[in-house]
């Protein structure tokens, strides 16, 4: 696993190919969640380590978006799709109605948000 998770560290580090703007400005972002998700899981380690390179996933993710904005979470499943065709992802938040008055005793359940609904 970690030799999966290595090469996909280095694959991701590459930042020798070329960038438009919009690519610049999301790689940040796009790469730390990508070295999440290699963590999460060694079968994308490996297929990060073993696809494209990262310039061409950042490429895929700007396709299109021009003037237009992308939501984070759309840039992020677009990356994932680049080295893992079909695969999705879920993220869920909670909210904390309470906030830091109840950080002595933390609620049993909050409410829960698919993300995925307001895409």
């Amino acid at each position: 696993m970690n030799d999966w998770m290595e090469q996909a560290k280095a694959k991701l580090a590459d930042d020798s190919g070329k960038f438009d703007r919009y690519a610049a400005a999301m790689k940040g972002a796009v790469k730390k969640k990508l070295l999440d998700f290699c963590r999460q899981d060694v079968e994308f380690a490996q297929a990060v380590a073993q696809g494209g390179s990262f310039a061409d996933c950042m490429a895929a993710v700007a396709k299109g978006v021009k003037n237009n904005a992308i939501e984070d979470l759309k840039a992020y499943e677009l990356a994932v799709a680049y080295y893992f065709p079909g695969a999705t992802i879920r993220c869920t938040m909670t909210i904390d109605l309470i906030g830091q008055a109840g950080e002595e005793e933390k609620p049993q359940a909050g409410i829960c948000l698919n993300l995925t609904d307001f895409l």
